[in-house]
Order: C-alpha cells, then structure tokens, then sequence
C-alpha cells in the first residue's frame, strides 16, 4: 500500500523484521481513523505514511512490551496536529495555470472515481451517523471514534489523547450524549426508539 515507506524500512532488515511484527498490523485501523480525521483518501495515506516513517525513525525509542497500537495512534494524532497547524499558517496558494486554463477545460459532467474509496467507506455508516459523529468537536469525536468504531480501552485512549481515563469517560459520556440529541429522530424513524 506504502510503496517508499516499505523500501526505506527493509533496508535496515533487523529493525524492519521487529517493525513489522509490531507496527505493520495496525496500519488499517490507522488509515481509517486518519481517513475520519482528514475527510480524504489521498490525505489519509499521507498521514499514513508519514505516521509510520516517523514510527520507525523512532522505533528505538518504543518500549518493547507496551501498545504498539496506541503508540502509533499517538504519532497518526500528533502528525495531523502538527499538519493542520502548518497548513493553517500558511497563505494560500493558487496554482495561476489552472486558473487560466479552467474554463477552456471544464467538462459538462465530473466524474467521481477518485472518491470511490471514501465514498464505499463513509457509507459503512449511514450518512446521518456519519455527519453526526462529523459534526462533534475534534476532543469528543476522537474519543467516540477510538472507543465505539476502533475498540480502544479508556486506558488505551488516555494513553493517546494525553489525558488523565477520567476525562477519556468524561468525554466519551458527553459525546454520546450529543450523539443522542443528535441522532434521536433518526434513531426513531429506524424503529430504534419506541415513543
């Protein structure tokens, strides 16, 4: 899937075969939940990718023995922070060419192939959940994404969110909560709830 990341890590075949053992099996549930956090498949692998290049720059650093899981997810959240804060800083940038051309080159129809991966995954859940989980802030939608779709532990999350497992329950209770008012009609339509 990571063509460059898989090349620079099986240069240092001892490292790598331990890496791999490790680190390789949780690189889907890292691209789901980067997949939720950036909202786009190529984004998605980026951070993907980028999150295990730092892993095993600094794999020398892992305690042999704790998460692994949680350890990646930790660098996956850190690298997107550090990303969007980089992003954010930056002024925008316009490509003059495209803008030229973009009349003469408009279509009457767009095709939407290349969102064909985030469309099969966003419709793993329904359109309301999914918008509703979208919608929470950024602390309680991590909390609810780790725990409910990723099976985290409290403890496990804390690890990742940097936190004490009180404010990880706290968090979690509140984002259920909204996720309730949210989806309550939803939930009732479905024959969820019973009036």
């Amino acid at each position: 899937m990571f063509p460059l990341i898989l090349a620079v890590i099986k240069s240092q075949n001892e490292l790598y075969k331990e890496f791999e053992r490790e680190a390789l099996p949780h690189m889907d549930a890292l691209y789901n939940f980067a997949l939720r956090m950036t909202g786009d498949s190529d984004d998605a692998n980026d951070l993907v990718q980028d999150t295990y290049l730092k892993a095993f720059r600094f794999f020398d650093k892992f305690e042999r023995g704790t998460n692994c899981k949680a350890w990646l997810f930790r660098i996956l959240k850190n690298t997107f922070i550090n990303n969007y804060r980089k992003t954010n800083k930056e002024p925008d940038k316009v490509d003059y060419d495209e803008v030229e051309n973009f009349y003469e080159n408009v279509k009457p129809f767009s095709s939407d192939s290349a969102h064909l991966e985030k469309e099969i995954y966003d419709n793993l859940l329904d359109d309301e959940i999914s918008r509703a989980i979208s919608s929470l802030p950024d602390d309680f939608k991590t909390v609810i994404i780790l725990s409910d779709i990723e099976g985290f532990t409290y403890d496990e999350i804390a690890d990742f969110v940097d936190c004490p497992v009180g404010t990880v329950r706290s968090r979690l209770h509140r984002a259920r909560k909204m996720l309730f008012a949210k989806l309550y009609k939803y939930a009732s339509d479905k024959g969820y709830v019973k009036d």
